[in-house]
């Protein structure tokens, strides 16, 4: 038995009502040329500027990102240049009173190209970058020499020949300007460059006020950390430095602290420590911290160790809630013809010393646990002789730890700097560690550094 295959639906066949006829008809209704032109135009456009959208998105995240105010006027620049095209770039920055460049960071020279500028000033704000500077309205220019408030450029200068700038405001006010020349396609900046780097101009001001504010606050919290830190006291005859760091972060204050002061039978007392947190409540802590020990190594006849255990008991007893902290108490005094270093350690690294002939070393002993965790448990005390003009280094784990990377390896390359240093004195000595054992940035660091004077007169036991 055979039956009439009608076919699926839309085949052409006549029992669906598709029939070829009318898709003909549908064909021969297409627009004219000129309307196809159009409307691909248009889609070209719709794609351009859906591909500039996500590209300036990309940018607002990369822009936004970085918190060091010189990074992040280079990176706009930078970024500015990828979304046009631009092989030029720069950024420049107004002065206080807002009518000449006090800097100018420009970007895209080729090292020959900045060879030829070499001893050429930078600008300042004449001629067209000038009309930016008194009016700040985006400017396009298709011939740079044309322009009649064109001051034209310096010898050695890559030739230029358009121009798109725009004013970056901060608060409301006009912090600098971004300019932009010669597209890589050769083509004048158009109405769509001019709007992408508009948009992120107010990106761009956005994120200079955040790096701004970052300086602002990071400096403010440097400055009180600084101020809970003492300044030495005349130690002499020991020769005695100190230096302190800050973390990198917003308002990271931290727990780091150093101290030394004499005794009144000539002997001289260090400690360093570190209180664990990087916020306003550890360098309160720090503070207090302190502050207790210093009164409690004022006791010549108590050994380091028992300085360490009354402090971890008054901690816990005192404080509402008691900190972990590390710290290493050390006690410099004349013995037998050589000085003689005590020190006790709450969990906190050990002394370095650096000896006459250049030999350096660490003084490896038990270190005790940090403070805060077990105020009963008795503490171990140590003992080193050591000969005069020899230098004891006490530091906190900013100086040697990284994260990742074994504790030993930042012992290692401590000492090895520090042997390099060796002929310093103590204060450029431990300037010197914290600059060259930079670490992540992510942990303040503080050093202090004591020398054995010669045991002539005073200080002789």
């Amino acid at each position: 038995m055979t039956e009439d295959w009608q076919g699926p639906p839309g085949d052409g066949h006549p029992a669906d009502g598709g029939g070829t006829d009318e898709s003909y008809t549908s064909m021969l209704d297409l627009p004219p040329s000129s309307e196809l032109a159009r409307i691909g135009e248009q889609l070209r456009a719709l794609a351009r500027a859906q591909s500039t959208l996500q590209e300036l998105l990309q940018a607002v995240v990369n822009i936004t990102g970085e918190l060091d105010l010189p990074m992040v006027l280079r990176r706009i620049v930078r970024t500015a240049m990828d979304l046009v095209g631009a092989r030029y770039g720069a950024m420049g920055v107004l002065d206080e009173d807002g009518r000449l460049l006090e800097e100018f960071i420009p970007l895209g020279l080729t090292a020959q190209e900045l060879a030829g500028l070499d001893g050429v000033e930078l600008p300042r704000g004449r001629g067209l970058l000038g009309h930016l500077i008194h009016h700040p309205e985006p400017l396009r220019v298709k011939d740079i020499a044309r322009h009649p408030e064109s001051a034209g450029f310096p010898p050695g200068h890559p030739s230029m020949h358009t121009l798109l700038g725009v004013a970056i405001s901060v608060r409301g006010q006009v912090y600098g300007n971004l300019y932009l020349s010669e597209r890589k396609d050769g083509q004048p900046f158009d109405r769509h460059d001019e709007g992408v780097i508009r948009a992120l101009a107010g990106t761009a001001g956005v994120a200079i006020e955040n790096a701004r504010l970052y300086q602002q606050v990071r400096k403010s919290g440097e400055q009180f950390q600084r101020l809970l830190l003492p300044r030495l006291p005349d130690l002499r005859p020991f020769a005695a430095g100190a230096a302190y760091r800050p973390a990198s972060e917003p308002a990271a204050v931290g727990g780091d602290w150093y101290d030394a002061m004499l005794l009144p039978d000539g002997s001289c007392a260090a400690v360093i420590g570190d209180v664990v947190g990087h916020d306003l409540r550890a360098a309160a802590d720090m503070s207090q911290i302190r502050n207790m020990l210093r009164a409690l190594y004022y006791d010549r006849n108590a050994p380091p160790s028992a300085s360490l255990a009354r402090l971890d008991r008054i901690m816990n007893a005192a404080l509402d809630e008691a900190p972990i902290a590390t710290a290493l108490l050390a006690r410099l005094e004349p013995a037998e013809g050589a000085w003689r270093l005590h020190w006790s350690s709450a969990g906190h690294p050990p002394p370095l010393v650096l000896l006459p002939h250049g030999r350096v070393r660490y003084l490896e002993a038990e270190p005790g646990l940090p403070l805060g965790v077990a105020p009963d448990l008795p503490r171990p005390d140590h003992s080193q002789a050591l000969p005069v003009d020899s230098t004891v280094v006490l530091f906190t784990d900013g100086l040697v730890e990284t994260p990742g990377e074994p504790l030993d390896r930042g012992l290692d390359a401590l000492a090895v700097t520090a042997a390099r240093l060796a002929g310093l004195s103590p204060g450029e000595l431990c300037r010197s560690l914290v600059a060259h054992r930079p670490g992540t940035g992510h942990d303040d660091k503080a050093v202090i550094a004591l020398r054995t004077p010669p045991l002539t007169g005073y200080g002789r036991s």
